[in-house]
Formats: C-alpha cells, structure tokens, sequence
C-alpha cells in the first residue's frame, strides 16, 4: 500500500512568489510532466480547478492552488513543450485549460489501460497492474473548495501523480509487446486538442423524468425551473442538485403551481419551501408562454435512427451493420480492446446508414476520418465496411 509521497506532503503553493518557485523547479526537472486537477463537482457550480498537482523528475511534486493562484502560466511557460501525463485526460483537461495549462502532446494512462485490454482502468486498478502498488482513493468525491484543505486530502492528492511516470514507461513496454503503441500515440495526439465536452442543447433535456412530460407545454415549465434552478446555482456557486433535486423539478412541471401555496402543497423539498415564490413565478412564465414560444418535448435526431428500427425502415443497412458488428467485435476482443475504441458506435451507425456513393476501402477510409476516426480506426474498420457493403444481404 503506498499511504505517502516518497518526498513527503509538499506545502500548497498559494501565491505568485511560491509560484514562481515552483515554475523555476519545474523547468529545470527532466521527463515528462505528471498532472492532475482536484474540483469540487457535486458541491460548487462549474468543473473548476481547486487544486493542480504537477510532479516531474528532479523537481519533485507541487501542489498549487487556482484559488490563490488563478493564472498558471508560469508552470505552462516553464514546461512549454514537455509531454504531460494524466489519467483520464478529458476529466481534467477543461478545467486545467482554465487556469492557463494546455499541453503540446500527453500520454494518458487510463486510455493506454483500455488499449492494453487492463479489465480494470481506475487509476488504483492500473497502479496494482503495472507497479503492485495499492492506492486508497478515499477522498475522490470530497469538496475541494475547502480551505485550508485537511492534510489527509494533500497526501491523498500528492500521491495522484507520484507514480504516473513509472507507470507511462511500463505501459509503454505493454503496448508496444502488443503491436498497440502507434493506436495509443494517435489516441493521445487526438486528446491535445480537448476543449471539454461539446455543451449539449437544451440541457434541461436531461432532467429525469422528462420522457413523462407528454406535452409541449409541461415541457416548457421543466424548462424555466431548470434554468430558474441553473441561474440560483451559479450566483450561490452550488452545484445545481444541491439546490433542488431533478425530481423535485419534474414534480412542479407536472403539478404546474401557479401560487406559492400551490408550490409547497406540490412539493415539501426544504429549498422549494424557503422561497416558493420564485418557483411560483418560474412556471407563471411558462403557462404564459404562446404556442409559438413551446418547445417540442423531443428534438429532432441529427443522426442515424435508432439500430432496432433499420430492419423495417432499410434493410440492407440493417444487415451491413450487423456484419460489420459482428467483425469488428471478433476484432476486438482477438485483440482485448473495447469494441467502442476500435470504432465509436455513433460513427459506424452514420457511416453504414448514409455511406459516400463508392464503396471502396479507400473511400470508407476518408468517410470514417471525416467522422471522427483516428487513422489506425479507419485502417482496421474500412476494410470490414467495405466487406460487409459488398456480402451483406437482409
């Protein structure tokens, strides 16, 4: 079990002098950079980061803080061309993008687990792998706006990226016995360019219990208490569902309150008790709304329809998914992969359901890069495409 840094718990690096000093360590350490970020979801509005970890050869680890130190552009200066490491890339990359960290190239452990064929990729399930080394992970879901942050929660954090280093050069050894370093190195080029997860349309959509909301008009109530809810969260800098909980939100849209009597007798939820009034007027504005002003309580699919339906709605498209499927799972599991890192569901259904006019491997090859795919993806999935267009019968 490693219960501590090897260089014991690093004091957090909490104004511009210490940051600085850290910056200056940094650039004169040697290999890749280990990072990691600590937020706050499930307590404060937003994916912010409340604490960066940074650990490199020769300079040690740096626990630095975004609240006292908002701008870390010194460390990004100071290590401007160095290979980050990270474990599960696009949970941190948006939040470190936001205090003025972006790497130039990555290696990203939990990613290079999955390539592997690790059946377990959590950071722990991955340390046990490569080094024996057991991990506690007892303080991933606390609140890391906290301050001063216990010292239990700064050991926890220090060790995140003690080990990424010696875990990158064994990992590196495995994919490469497997033939899978090159996937891996154009997986992780792909990631250097991460922004964050695309912002979904009409988030509000996604509050349970919106597929009972039969009408346009309780859809357009779910709507003003989201964002009723959304506008109380980000001024009190809460995360949302501690202000109210999704299903107290599809109560009210079904009840439709118009009084602040009507709202505490629909729901007995402490905040909606508090102020009732301004869920009262939230679904005022939507009862008010003008048909025109409705939104439809579905969204019109911008992609292929779903799999079930292709067998009545296009045949031949059915079977040419199903022998493509079919191949690329064999391939998959021939090759202990996730059959979604092979090829991502979404782009095979678009591709077989609207291909290009030829259909080629070479053609398939530019349709599945248009959509998305890494070169080694489009190496493995044109040819089984090509196949299944030219020997797939419904």
């Amino acid at each position: 079990m490693l219960t501590s840094p090897a260089g014991g718990i690093p004091e957090v690096v909490e104004d511009e002098h210490r940051l600085l000093e850290a910056a200056e360590a940094l650039a004169a350490g040697h290999g890749p950079l280990a990072i990691d970020a600590e937020r706050a979801s499930g307590y404060r509005y937003g994916q912010r980061a409340y604490l960066v970890q940074v650990r490199r050869e020769g300079s040690g680890t740096w626990l630095l803080d975004p609240v006292g130190c908002p701008d870390l552009e010194p460390v990004q200066r100071a290590t401007d061309g160095v290979e980050w490491i990270l474990h599960a890339a696009t949970q941190d990359l948006g939040c470190l993008r936001g205090v003025g960290l972006s790497p130039t190239s990555l290696f990203d452990t939990e990613l290079g687990a999955r390539l592997a064929g690790l059946p377990r990729v959590g950071l722990a399930a991955v340390l046990e792998h490569y080094l024996d080394v057991s991990l506690a992970k007892e303080h991933s879901a606390v609140d890391w706006s906290t301050r001063p942050l216990p010292r239990d929660w700064l050991n926890y954090a220090a060790l995140d990226v003690e080990c990424l280093a010696a875990v990158r050069e064994a990992m590196i050894e495995d994919l490469a016995a497997q033939g899978k370093l090159e996937w891996a190195r154009q997986e992780f080029e792909a990631l250097t360019s991460f922004t964050g997860h695309a912002t979904r349309p009409d988030p509000w959509r996604r509050v349970s219990g919106m597929r009972r909301l039969r009408s346009p008009r309780a859809a357009a109530v779910l709507r003003e208490l989201w964002y009723t809810r959304d506008d109380l969260a980000r001024d009190r800098d809460v995360s949302p569902g501690r202000i109210v909980p999704d299903s107290v939100l599809g109560v009210l849209a079904t009840a439709t309150p118009r009084t602040a009597a009507e709202v505490t007798a629909a729901s007995t939820h402490r905040t909606i008790g508090r102020h009732p009034e301004v869920w009262a007027k939230a679904v005022t504005r939507a009862l008010d709304l003008p048909e025109s002003d409705l939104p439809p309580t579905t969204l019109p699919s911008t992609g292929p329809p779903a799999p079930r339906s292709w067998a009545d709605k296009d045949p031949v498209a059915a079977a040419r998914l199903a022998a493509a499927k079919d191949d690329l799972t064999a391939f998959a599991e021939e090759h202990r992969l996730p059959l979604e890192n092979v090829l991502t569901p979404d782009t095979l259904r678009r591709v077989v359901w609207t291909p290009p006019e030829q259909h080629d491997e070479g053609t398939l090859h530019d349709a599945l890069t248009a959509l998305g795919a890494r070169r080694w993806q489009a190496d493995i999935a044109a040819p089984v495409l090509a196949r299944a267009f030219a020997t797939a019968q419904p």
